[in-house]
């Protein structure tokens, strides 16, 4: 079994102490004790490889025993996901940083039921980006995919200005295993909401619309689908 994976901001020196939330959960619901193997991540792609020297009530030390640098995957993998109700955007993010998406933009589509406005919009920003730091841990993983601000289609089509887009649509005629995505630069993957994209969307996003198979994947569910999909055929997985 791989080694636990826990989040630190220095990975500097010989040895690590983790305190805080991390040191919490590895000494108390992790229950770590001298000699096991442990991994450390900046979420900037650092890993360090560590062995506990030192388990406490609330932090472990941890001897540092190799330390490397990991490059994020190319394609860079952008998922475009628009709010969903609920709960539904946290399992969406924790899915797609579990497979391997590279950053997770918040889309303000015409048929959301959801909206962020004000303090309220950021708790929830917040609350993807929690999503996809304990994903990381999850995955093991040594990149925490950035989360963005909410975006408004005006916004979004500038941002995507330049990348390749793949539109998700239950009705296009192309499948996404058809396509050959390219080697290097971005490749973002659209996601509507429940309600589905309009056409006035998808005439100013561009990119191509694309299907994943005779089913209908919740929107929670089809950006990692997708992204799945493309980490196979580009080589990242």
């Amino acid at each position: 079994m791989s080694a636990p994976v826990f989040l630190a901001g220095d990975l500097a020196g010989d040895r690590i102490l983790l305190d805080g939330a991390e040191g919490r959960h590895a000494a108390g619901s992790r229950r770590l004790q001298p000699g096991e193997a442990v991994d450390l991540v900046d979420g900037l792609g650092t890993r360090a490889t560590c062995r506990v020297v030192r388990s406490g009530r609330d932090e472990v030390l941890l001897e540092v025993v190799a330390r490397a640098y990991e490059p994020e995957p190319t394609p860079r993998l952008v998922l475009v996901q628009a709010l969903p109700k609920g709960d539904r955007g946290e399992l969406a993010v924790e899915l797609a940083t579990e497979v391997g998406v590279d950053e997770i933009v918040p889309w303000l589509a015409a048929r959301c039921v959801m909206q962020w406005k004000g303090e309220r919009g950021e708790r929830q920003r917040e609350r993807w980006q929690a999503s996809a730091r304990e994903a990381t841990k999850q995955s093991r993983r040594a990149w925490v995919p950035m989360v963005a601000a909410l975006h408004t289609t005006a916004q979004l089509t500038a941002r995507l200005a330049g990348v390749t887009v793949l539109v998700l649509h239950e009705a296009a005629g192309t499948r996404l295993t058809a396509l050959t995505p390219p080697a290097a630069g971005e490749v973002a993957l659209v996601v509507g909401p429940e309600g589905g994209i309009t056409a006035d969307e998808l005439d100013a996003l561009g990119g191509t619309a694309v299907r994943l198979g005779p089913t209908v994947l919740r929107t929670s569910t089809a950006g990692a689908a997708a992204a799945a999909v493309l980490s196979a055929r580009t080589g990242r997985w």
